[in-house]
């Protein structure tokens, strides 16, 4: 699994990209669902959307496109306050 994922202090995510689960497919109830579970969401309450997963330097880039967009559009500064590893 791969997840990438920015946290409000109280843990909202605000953006994230992952595989942990499919995402139903958008357009039409009729469509058939994508096979791979690659997606992101782009809000909070976002459910997720198809990502075509390349590679990592590719990922890494299109998640930090994302960060640097929310912070900009929150007025927040791209500084870094804490990084916590959650592996397991």
């Amino acid at each position: 699994m791969r997840s990438r994922c920015m946290r409000r202090m109280d843990g909202t995510r605000l953006v994230g990209f992952d595989n942990a689960h499919g995402v139903p497919a958008r357009g039409s109830r009729f469509k058939v669902r994508p096979e791979v579970s690659d997606h992101w969401h782009r809000t909070e309450t976002d459910p997720g959307r198809p990502y075509a997963f390349k590679d990592a330097d590719t990922l890494l880039q299109d998640f930090f496109r994302e960060v640097r967009r929310i912070l900009a559009d929150r007025g927040i500064p791209e500084t870094i306050v804490e990084v916590q590893d959650e592996r397991k």
